[in-house]
Order: structure tokens, then sequence, then C-alpha cells
């Protein structure tokens, strides 16, 4: 479908001379009606909508009807809108939004969690992605500067993350109660061996602290409150690198009712210390490939013997 759009921006320039050509009598794609226009909107993504609407007034017009851009909408968006704006005023703004408008501002991210979590709809497709930052997580010692530092930082879309530099008993947990949409998703952490910072306009990274973490693998747990659940285990590697390591999938099929979410990350192995960990935040994706950024690691299953699998 995308490079059928392409083809029609292409040549709509080409069919317009010649429609000038031809005279008075020929017909072009600015005769086309309105109606038909939104019924091939209907079937596009949402940038090829955006796309479409500079070709001519038909599709100018198409592109902004409510039915077109409801269709690209999650079916709860109403119940998204909701973290959106506060008091009577928000109120007032969410009610008189149009459907596209409703669609631009939830493609931009929506905090909530006292800030420290947000969501925001994928620009392309349209589902709904999540990030949970380091402080709306338990972290066990957190508050102890011996073992943990928050460490402000550009690299992390909440501006901070948690280092550790040494610890016996390291475990991460956290949870999240939200409706989301209909679909399959997948759950990752977003950590970091070694310490990064910057000097001279330069990125360096120290492994100085980095220990412990090639003795025992970390566990992934993932659990719903309709009763899925998985665990997973995998080494920490790639020092110097941000990385994704999947906890679990998770399917949602009632987006008018809460699920909660239960998950963690621990190595709590006693016989050895471990540090030199950046902890930035957890992210959750539609699951399949185009969403994540960066490198991924799909945990083993538990009790599983196949390799952990790595995806650049």
């Amino acid at each position: 479908m995308g490079a059928w759009v392409s083809g029609l921006l292409g040549g709509a320039d080409s069919a317009a001379a010649a429609a000038a050509a031809a005279g008075p009598a020929a017909v072009g794609l600015g005769d086309l009606p309105e109606l038909c226009a939104a019924q091939v909107l209907l079937r596009l993504d949402p940038p090829e909508i955006c796309r479409l609407a500079r070709l001519n007034h038909a599709f100018r017009g198409a592109a902004g009807a409510d039915f077109v851009w409801e269709a690209k909408l999650p079916e709860n968006y109403r119940y998204l809108m909701e973290f959106v704006g506060t008091g009577e005023e928000g109120r007032r703004r969410r009610r008189r939004a149009g459907k596209k408008e409703i669609y631009a501002r939830l493609s931009k991210p929506v905090p909530f969690g006292d800030g420290q979590k947000e969501f925001w709809l994928d620009k392309s497709k349209g589902m709904i992605c999540m990030a949970l930052s380091s402080k709306a997580l338990v972290i066990t010692g957190i508050d102890d500067r011996r073992y943990w530092q928050h460490m402000p930082t550009s690299e992390s879309r909440f501006q901070s993350v948690a280092y550790l530099q040494q610890i016996w008993w390291f475990e991460v947990v956290g949870e999240v109660d939200f409706c989301f949409p209909v679909g399959t998703y997948s759950l990752y952490f977003r950590v970091h061996l070694g310490k990064f910072y910057k000097r001279f306009g330069r990125r360096h990274c120290s492994s100085e602290h980095v220990h412990g973490w090639n003795k025992k693998p970390v566990r992934f747990q993932l659990s719903t409150s309709d009763g899925q659940q998985a665990l997973s285990q995998c080494y920490l590697e790639e020092p110097g690198s941000w990385v994704l390591y999947h906890a679990g999938d998770f399917v949602a099929s009632k987006p008018d009712q809460p699920m909660k979410l239960k998950f963690s990350m621990a190595q709590i192995d006693c016989t050895h210390t471990k540090g030199g960990l950046c902890v930035d935040s957890v992210l959750i994706y539609p699951k399949g490939k185009g969403f994540q950024h960066g490198k991924v690691v799909r945990s083993r299953r538990w009790l599983d013997e196949s390799v952990d699998v790595v995806e650049h």
C-alpha cells in the first residue's frame, strides 16, 4: 500500500498537467468525491493519510474526517484521553477535540503515576507503548548511597537512571494497573553495564564496577491479574551499550477492564556481589519488530536449554 501511495503522490503533478491540457471536460483525482477519498484513507496508515492529504482538496477534506481517524484510534481511546489534562477545563477540551486532534495528542507522551510513567501511541500503527522510570520501580537498597545512586542523564527519556555500585541482593520489582487495548505486548528492562559519562563532548564508559553478572543469570518474571505468567533467565552482557532484556509477553483482550502487571528482574545469590549496572526503565511495546529501539536480548525460558537470542 505504501508503494501505491508513493506512486499516486509522484504522479499527482503529471495528472494535473494532463487534465489541464485535455480541457474542461477532463476528469482527474480532484473530482473524486470526498467520501470515496475517505474510503481510500481508511485502508492506509496514519503517515500515509497525512501524505495523501497534500494531494488535492478531496483528500485534504477526507483526511480531517472524524470517522477516518476514529478507525485508527484504540478502541478505548476515551479512557486514554482521561489522562490528558486535568480539571473542568481539561474535560471541556477533551469533549471539543476532533478525532484527528485526539490521535495527535495521544501520539505524544502522556505522563501518569506522578510523572514517573508515561504512554503514547506509535504514530505509524496507532498502538500503545509505555515506559516506567527507575523511580517508579521498587529497587532493593535504593535509599542507601553505599549501593545505589540516581544519576542524571540525557540518555534516559526520564532524564535519570539508577546506578548500582555494588550489592549482594539485586532485585528490581514493579507493577502497573492499566486498561490495555486489545493486542499482544512484550515487556523489557532497559539496562546498561558500566557507568557512562561525557568528556569534551564525547561519550565514555567506565567498567570499573562491573562484576558478578557472569557468575549467575538474572531471572525475569512477569505475571498478570488474569493468570498469565512468564519466567526466564539471562546473563547480563554487552558493557557500554543500552540493552532491552525481554522479560515476557502478555495478551490483553478486555480493553475496558484494568489489567495489573507485576514484573521483576533479580539476581539474589548472596555468595557474591554484583555491580556496575544502570537501570533506566521498563518498556512495554506491542509484540513484533519495529517498535523497539536498540539491541534486544530475548531471555531463555526457565528450564529451557536453548541459548539466548540477541537481535540487533
